[in-house]
């Protein structure tokens, strides 16, 4: 594994899920659960330079690693805490590995113009102030008809049963705690026009549906229990500091998600994934 940097930028950017342990450990846990859906369709031919932008804790980058032996990767990210963990990840995970690890902001990269065959970025894009601007600098890498692949959520997606007033506030504190911090928990509907607009072609987005009731239990822990509300719990202390809910109030909407995940109740989600050229 090599490594690169550049001037040092702020470690810990907003990000409404925090940088914790627990943080990293749900990561992880909501990549290997559904490693299958999300990456499906993404391979790398061997000698591709392929950029991962915000690579966080390593979660997708194990995967990527699998589908594509022989790829040239560079992931990147913000943090440097992230990074270090991204890198143990890969080597605990994909010993042997050749990663070319990069940090600093996707805004500023170093890299020349066209360094890079193959753009991947996953769950990053809900968390810039200006995807736009984002997206305007991953081009700039991506040669002349290569690829990008963009992964993200919809908040908004989010139904369940059995379903309660309280369970989807919770979710609605969530979403208005990113928007908040510059971000938007609901950008997955927003990915066709958004690469359009910043030049890209040939775009095509698909839905990635998440569904889970008793008679898929691994889904039901993996991604309801142990992503989904783990996600959704996790901001508890920011929103009563926001002034967004009680502690009561919000502890009765974890109850009710929870319930989601039991043996009676339902969970869907939808992801979306898009694929374009840089023409």
């Amino acid at each position: 594994m090599t490594t690169t940097d550049t001037e040092p930028v702020s470690d810990h950017p907003a990000y409404v899920h925090g940088y914790s342990d627990t943080e990293a450990r749900r990561l992880g846990d909501q990549a290997n659960t559904l490693a299958e859906l999300l990456h499906a369709g993404t391979a790398y031919p061997p000698g591709s330079r392929v950029l991962e932008a915000g690579c966080g804790v390593g979660a997708q980058t194990v995967h990527l690693l699998a589908a594509s032996p022989g790829m040239r990767l560079t992931s990147a990210d913000i943090s440097t805490e992230s990074l270090a963990q991204a890198q143990a990840r890969v080597a605990a995970q994909a010993p042997g590995a050749q990663v070319a690890w990069h940090h600093g902001d996707l805004h500023e990269l170093p890299f020349p113009d066209g360094a890079f065959d193959h753009v991947f970025l996953c769950f990053v894009l809900e968390h810039l102030a200006d995807p736009a601007a984002g997206l305007a600098a991953l081009r700039r890498v991506l040669r002349p008809g290569g690829t990008i692949t963009v992964i993200e959520g919809d908040h908004g997606s989010a139904f369940f049963h059995p379903e309660t007033p309280a369970a989807r506030a919770t979710v609605d504190h969530l979403v208005r705690l990113q928007a908040a911090a510059g971000g938007d928990a609901l950008l997955g509907r927003r990915l066709h026009p958004l690469l359009t607009d910043a030049g890209f072609t040939d775009v095509t987005v698909r839905p990635r549906t998440v569904y889970a009731d008793a008679a898929r239990p691994a889904l039901a822990e993996g991604f309801t229990r142990r992503t989904f509300v783990a996600m959704v719990e996790s901001v508890r202390a920011d929103a009563l500091a926001a002034g967004l809910t009680t502690p009561a109030a919000f502890d009765r909407g974890i109850t009710d998600l929870r319930r989601t995940a039991e043996p009676g109740g339902t969970f869907h989600y939808t992801f979306f994934k898009a694929v374009a050229v840089n023409r």
